[in-house]
Parts: C-alpha cells; structure tokens; sequence
C-alpha cells in the first residue's frame, strides 16, 4: 500500500462520555461544537461494548474482545492485564505496514 493510501488512524476515546452527552446527539444543554464536527466528519463505531471502569474498557479497544476473554475485566488482583497472546490494535496495524507511530505499551488501567 503506497503512502498515499494509507488511512490515517485517530482513536479518540473520552471517559464518562454518555451517548447524550453531545449537543448533535440531541443534549439541549451542553454545546459541543468541535466535537459535533468531529462526529460529522468521522467514521462512527456505533456498536461498541463499554463497562463502567477503565481497564475493560481499553482492553476492548485494544484488541477487539470482551473483557472478560481479553483478560482485562477489572482494576486489581492481576485482572488488568489483557492476555500476552492475543494481538492489539497496534499489532494488527504493525503487520499491514500501517503502523508509523504508536504507543507500543499501553497501560490498560
């Protein structure tokens, strides 16, 4: 794949963020008009399964699996550690020459 074609990659995740929590998700309250361009201009990942603390959270972004098969289900007790052999994000982009800049130890926590 030559330069040219290659996507350009940005995962912005924020924490505490409801689906409502955005003025163009219909938040009569909260103006958010950055990120209202954002998601305008974006590709949206609408089915994304979320739990109420961190750790699961990022392991599921990480590697494209539950918490609770990823390893990463909780914050303590040697849980917040995705399994060693499944392969992350960074990986997968690493093998199709789409890597040029990431963060190859992430703490999921």
């Amino acid at each position: 794949m030559s330069d040219a074609t290659k996507p350009n990659v940005i995962f912005i995740l924020t924490d505490d963020q409801g689906y409502g929590d955005l003025s163009c998700l219909g938040n009569p309250v909260l103006h958010t008009p950055n990120l209202d361009q954002l998601h305008s201009e974006s590709v949206r990942c609408t089915d994304f399964h979320v739990a109420p603390i961190c750790t699961p959270t990022r392991g599921e972004l990480l590697t494209g699996r539950d918490a609770l098969y990823n390893g990463a289900s909780f914050v303590c007790m040697g849980r917040s550690l995705l399994r060693p052999d499944l392969p992350t994000m960074s990986d997968i982009f690493a093998d199709n020459d789409l890597l040029y800049r990431s963060f190859r130890q992430v703490a999921p926590g």
